[in-house]
Parts: structure tokens; sequence; C-alpha cells
């Protein structure tokens, strides 16, 4: 029953046809992340990017992946052990708090940076778990339209700016490769944390 429903929400998130306007390789690749790198993919949902993440960071990194949904963790620790995938791990974090086990060289969060109710405390506690040199790139909907602006499924890009340098980010760069209807943000840690 857990894994059914695991399904279900998977899917409300992901929807059809994500990997057409996502472009997940090419966010992955924008990232530039190297083998041996720590990242940590907040909000993971069903594992959309966490085993592209895993795949890029190769078996001597590691993909932390972090949900508050049980069902969804458990979804994903099921493709994990389907998939042969040794580089994942699965984090149960709370809404304030990713709870990483160890640092990481990238906070990762696709479409769910909405979903945090207080994001500039979030960051700040998330912040503490980077590396030296560490960033956050954070992708989510622009809020407009029925579905992301009545029901606040998006974030305007000025806002996740604001909040970020709020939380002791700095942007450095903004990537124009998605659909107009995403943000895509890459942020450096300002200062130690």
């Amino acid at each position: 029953m857990q894994r059914l429903r695991a399904a279900i929400k998977r899917l409300m998130y992901e929807g059809f046809g994500r990997d057409r306007w996502q472009r997940a390789d090419d966010v992955v690749g924008a990232l530039g992340l190297g083998p041996g790198a720590r990242v940590a993919d907040l909000g993971a949902g069903g594992g959309y990017f966490t085993f592209r993440l895993a795949e890029a960071v190769g078996s001597a990194g590691k993909v932390y992946a972090v949900d508050v949904d049980a069902d969804l963790q458990a979804y994903i620790a099921g493709e994990r052990e389907a998939r042969g995938v040794a580089n994942v791990e699965t984090i149960r974090g709370d809404m304030d708090d990713p709870r990483l086990p160890a640092p990481v060289d990238l906070l990762f969060s696709s479409d769910a940076y909405h979903h945090i109710a207080d994001r500039p405390a979030y960051f700040a506690r998330a912040r503490r778990y980077l590396r030296p040199g560490g960033r956050a790139a954070i992708i989510d909907h622009v809020p407009q339209g029925f579905f992301t602006g009545w029901l606040g499924h998006g974030t305007a890009a000025d806002v996740i700016r604001r909040e970020m340098e709020g939380a002791g980010f700095r942007l450095a760069r903004e990537i124009d490769l998605l659909h107009p209807r995403q943000i895509f943000l890459v942020f450096d840690a300002a200062g130690s944390p």
C-alpha cells in the first residue's frame, strides 16, 4: 500500500512529460558536479533528480535524498535497491532542517522551494551543512497561471534571491536553460556558516 501511495504522490509531483520541460540531464550538467561530490537533494520527492545526481557524482560521491514524506522516502529506498545504486541515502528531514548526517558540496532543490514555510530560516540551517566553497541550486516554478499562481506552487526569482540572501547566500548565476515557467538560480555561501 505504501508503494502505491508513493507512486500516486510521485505522479502528482512529476506529472506527464516532465523529461521534456525539466531537461534534467542539462540541469545536472550545468551544476558541474565532479566525481566524489556530495549533494543534498532537498525535497527529493520520488527521486526524479536523485539518481541523476548520483550518477554525476559517481561511486565516490554521495547523494542524500531528503524529504519529509515517509512514503516517498520508502519509494526512493526501493528504487535504490532495484537499481543497485550504492551512493544514495534517504534522509527524513524536518520542515525546518534537512538533518544531513555529513557536510555537502551542493544543496539542490527542484520544484520544492515553495513548499518550505520559513525558507530563510531553513536555508540558514541548511547552510551549516555546506563544505567550504559549497553552493545551493534552486529550481522553482514561476508563480503564474492557475496551478502555480492560485495554489502557490511557485516562487518569484526576486523573492528567492532576497530569501537566500537573508539565509547567508549570494547569487552566483542565473541559468537560462529551462522553460520560461521555471527559475534556475545558483548561490554561493557568503562567508563561513
